[in-house]
C-alpha cells in the first residue's frame, strides 16, 4: 500500500474512516448552509450575528476543555464517540426541522450551535485520541494526516454541493442532509472490532485534571505548539465569516460562488494533508515555515481585486494552514504519554478553538466596521507577529542557532548548540 495510505490497511481504521468522510461532507454542507441562514433569511447579512454563532459554537471548547479530556480519559473513547455523534445528530436535525416549517428564528440557532458546541467540545478529543487506539504508534501520525485528508475532502465536496442544493430546493434540505451524514458514523463505530482495539490506560483518582495541567506546564515543546496554534485559530482560522462575507459584501455573489470557495480552498487542504501524510515525524520547521506561508497567503487573500484572484489566493491559505495543523496535531499526539493524551489533547482543542468565542465575535465586529478584507488582514497581522516573537525567542535563548540553508533546497533549521537538558521534541 502507498505510504500515503497505510493506515488504511488497518481494518479498524479503515471501517472508521469510511463513516467519517461521509459524515465529513454532510457537516461543511450544515455549516455552508447554517451560515446562509444567518446572513440571508435571519438577518440583513449581519457579520456580528454570524460571529456570534460561531462563537458559540466554540465556547464549550473553552469552558469544558479540562472536563472533557478527564472524560476522554476515564471512559471507553468508542462509547462517548456514539454518545457525542447521537447528540449532534439531534442538534443537526432540529435546526433542519425548525427552518423546514418556517419557524426557525435567530435565537434558535444560538442555542443549537452552543449545544452542537458542547457535544462537539468532548467528541473532539475522544476523536483525536480514539486514532491512537485503532492504530499503533508507527501509524498514528499517518492516521493523523489523513484524518485531515478526510476533513478536508469533506470541505472539498461539501460546501460545493450544499451551494447547489440551497440554489435549487432551498435550506432545509441541505440540513436534513447534514442529518442524516451523522448515521454513517454511528454504523462504522458499531461494526468495529473492539477485540482489535487497543485501549489507552484509563485514569483513576482524583486530582486528574490538575494533573494533566502541570503535565502540560513541564512540557515546553507542546506549550510553544499550542501558543502558535492559539493565533493561528483565534485571529487566522475565521475563514466560516471571512468568506461568507468577502462573498456576499465585496463580490456581491450568491449561495452558489460561495459554496465554491469553500471547495477551492480546500484544494489546498487536502493537498496539504495528503502530503503530511507520507512524512514519518512531524517536525517544528514544518510548522513555522507553514505558519509563515499562511502570512504571505493570506496577505494576498485580503487584498484580492476581484472573485477569480480570492478563489485563487485560497488554494495556498488552504494549504499553509492545514500543513500547519496537522503538523501541529501530530506533534502533540506523537510526543504524550498515553495515559495523558485525552487531556492534553482536549487542553489542544481549547486552545485551538477555544479563542473563537472571543474572536469570531471581534472578527464579526471589525467586518462590520472596517470592512471584509479586514476580516482577514487581522490574522495576517496576528501569526505574523507571532512567528516574529517565536524567532527572537528562539535567537535569544542560550545554546540555541537558527539558520536558514539555501544551498539546493531552502530549509529552516532549528539546532541545539550543545546538550542541555531538555525533552527531545524541542529541537525539530
Amino acid at each position: 500500500m502507498s505510504p500515503t495510505f497505510h493506515s488504511l490497511s488497518i481494518p479498524n481504521y479503515r471501517i472508521y474512516a469510511s463513516g467519517a468522510i461521509v459524515s465529513n461532507v454532510g457537516t461543511w454542507m450544515g455549516r455552508v448552509a447554517q451560515d446562509w441562514l444567518v446572513l440571508t433569511v435571519l438577518t440583513n447579512h449581519s457579520s456580528s450575528a454570524l460571529g456570534i454563532v460561531t462563537g458559540l459554537q466554540f465556547l464549550p471548547f473553552l469552558l469544558l476543555a479540562p472536563f472533557a479530556g478527564m472524560l476522554v480519559d476515564r471512559f471507553p473513547k468508542r462509547r462517548l464517540l456514539f454518545l457525542t455523534q447521537s447528540a449532534l445528530l439531534l442538534t443537526a436535525l432540529a435546526l433542519a426541522v425548525l427552518t423546514a416549517t418556517g419557524v426557525v428564528q435567530l435565537w434558535h440557532v444560538y442555542l443549537l450551535a452552543f449545544l452542537q458546541g458542547i457535544a462537539t467540545a468532548v467528541d473532539n478529543p475522544a476523536r483525536q485520541t480514539f486514532v491512537s487506539e485503532m492504530v499503533d504508534r508507527e501509524h498514528l501520525p499517518n492516521a493523523v494526516a489523513l484524518n485531515s485528508a478526510s476533513f478536508n475532502l469533506g470541505r472539498l465536496i461539501g460546501p460545493g454541493v450544499a451551494g447547489l442544493v440551497i440554489a435549487w430546493f432551498g435550506l432545509s434540505p441541505a440540513l436534513f442532509a447534514n442529518a442524516a451524514t451523522f448515521v454513517f458514523v454511528l454504523v462504522a463505530l458499531l461494526r468495529m472490532n473492539a477485540s482489535l482495539l487497543t485501549p489507552s490506560p484509563r485514569a483513576r483518582g482524583k486530582g486528574q485534571i490538575r494533573q494533566g495541567l502541570r503535565y502540560v506546564k513541564g512540557r515546553p515543546d507542546i506549550v510553544l505548539v499550542m501558543a502558535l496554534v492559539f493565533v493561528l485559530g483565534t485571529f487566522g482560522m475565521n475563514f466560516q465569516i471571512t468568506m461568507a462575507l468577502m462573498a456576499t459584501k465585496v463580490f456581491d455573489k450568491g449561495p452558489g460562488e460561495y459554496g465554491l470557495l469553500g471547495s477551492i480552498m480546500a484544494v489546498g487542504s487536502l493537498t496539504a494533508a495528503l502530503l503530511s501524510a507520507r512524512r514519518a515525524r512531524p517536525r517544528l520547521r514544518v510548522l513555522l515555515v507553514a505558519l509563515a506561508g499562511f502570512t504571505i497567503s493570506t496577505a494576498l487573500l485580503a487584498t484580492a481585486p476581484n472573485y477569480v484572484l480570492f478563489a485563487v489566493f485560497l488554494v495556498p491559505t488552504g494549504l499553509s494552514a492545514l500543513t500547519a495543523l496537522t503538523t501541529a496535531n501530530a506533534m502533540v499526539q506523537v510526543s504524550v504519554d498515553p495515559v495523558m493524551r485525552g487531556r492534553v489533547m482536549a487542553l489542544y482543542m481549547a486552545i485551538f478553538m477555544g479563542g473563537t468565542p472571543v474572536g469570531a465575535p471581534v472578527i464579526g465586529w471589525i467586518g462590520d466596521v472596517w470592512g471584509p478584507r479586514w476580516t482577514i488582514a487581522i490574522g495576517t497581522v496576528a501569526v505574523g507577529l507571532s512567528l516574529l516573537a517565536v524567532a527572537l525567542w528562539f535567537t535569544r535563548r542560550q545554546n540555541v542557532a537558527v539558520t536558514i540553508q539555501t544551498q539546493r533546497r531552502p530549509r529552516l533549521r532549528i539546532q541545539l548548540a550543545s546538550p542541555v537538558p531538555t525533552t527531545p521534541e524541542v529541537t525539530k
